[in-house]
């Protein structure tokens, strides 16, 4: 029997390490963020994790050796999780002509007020995109007013905004009738939940949009020099906004205690889909994107890395027809996402 290398036990110290860490991530969605704000950091590198389980896995098969094992069972264990992160299904063409009801959920960033991107036309070009699109239900996040921008082509609005100099906040537009609308404000930040109780045919639907507290990782930040400063301060920022986070998610949950409709829940959550504010927040929805989506579910504009942190969420009785990131519309931080679905 050939003798093992130096650097093959090396590398298989460092795949049991990164198995033992994934199994660790797979507790996350179960653990309060502000109990264990070291690991809640863990979830925004899950995906990576899986993919250097699949990289071992592969070589130590092509290698013909046993040392695949561990990979293998984090890999099997962690199935349900590799579909909030990609989805090998294709996407579904939406149909325009039936009584399905279609959905927009974009972070429009204020417009572009303060001229992030080069273009002087982002309000507009919002516009002339909805319009196109149009679907029956429009939910912006990070919304400001703009003599641009007008949807008098729907009937039904709920705005909510704040601020003295600068008004921003949500907005919810609709072609369906709005009966109730109400906003579900968190202490000590300008990040809050709207909803709008719509009567669509025969039914009421409670539409949510959200945008919880950011963990502001800016592109500047991220590509900064690392050394243990920078990365102290990146770790209290994703901790600290996660800790935030929490309690917000937990306010959600006490509005769905209450709410006797079918539920929509739409938005900016600024976290990833294997943390315990989605899961507190999807409940027992449907992720639209795991229904219909496909390939990544990237929905921020980050060029190192597939960040899906914009989500919709559909009541269980709700059927999930379409959906779709537009990574094409490149006119904010985020992606639209839009989804059609059946009553």
């Amino acid at each position: 029997m050939a003798k093992e290398s130096r650097a093959s036990k090396i590398l298989y110290a460092i795949n049991k390490l990164v198995a033992l860490v994934s199994l660790a991530a797979y507790a996350l969605p179960f653990l309060a963020p502000k109990l264990f704000p070291f690991l809640s950091v863990l979830t925004l590198g899950f995906p990576l994790l899986l993919l250097v389980n699949f990289f071992f896995f592969a070589f130590w098969v092509l290698q013909l050796k046993k040392k695949f094992i561990p990979s293998a069972l984090i890999l099997i264990l962690g199935v349900t999780f590799i579909t909030k992160f990609y989805n090998f299904s294709n996407t579904k063409e939406r149909n325009t002509v039936n009584d399905e009801i279609s959905l927009l959920s974009y972070n429009v960033r204020l417009f572009n007020k303060y001229e992030w991107l080069p273009s002087k036309t982002v309000p507009q070009d919002i516009f002339d995109f909805i319009a196109i699109e149009s679907p029956s239900i429009v939910c912006l996040q990070e919304y400001a007013p703009s003599k641009n921008f007008n949807l008098n082509s729907y009937p039904y609005k709920y705005i909510s905004l704040h601020g003295n100099k600068v008004k921003t906040g949500q907005a919810i537009f609709s072609k369906f009738p709005i009966i109730n609308k109400d906003v579900i404000g968190f202490p000590n930040s300008n990040n809050n939940v709207i909803y709008a109780d719509l009567v669509i045919h025969s039914d009421t639907v409670r539409v949510y949009s959200m945008h919880l507290q950011s963990i502001k990782i800016t592109k500047d930040l991220a590509e900064a020099e690392i050394n243990e400063e920078n990365s102290k301060h990146i770790f209290n920022r994703i901790s600290s906004a996660f800790t935030e986070q929490q309690l917000q998610s937990e306010l959600i949950a006490d509005n769905y205690a209450s709410c006797n409709y079918k539920r929509v829940m739409c938005g900016d959550m600024n976290n990833s889909a294997f943390s315990y504010v989605y899961r507190t927040i999807k409940d027992d929805m449907n992720d639209a994107f795991e229904k219909a989506g496909s390939g990544f579910g990237r929905s921020y504009n980050f060029n190192y890395y597939p960040a899906r942190i914009d989500y919709i969420f559909l009541d269980k009785s709700i059927e999930c027809t379409y959906f779709k990131t537009d990574h094409s519309f490149k006119n904010s931080d985020h992606f639209p996402l839009l989804t059609s679905f059946k009553m």
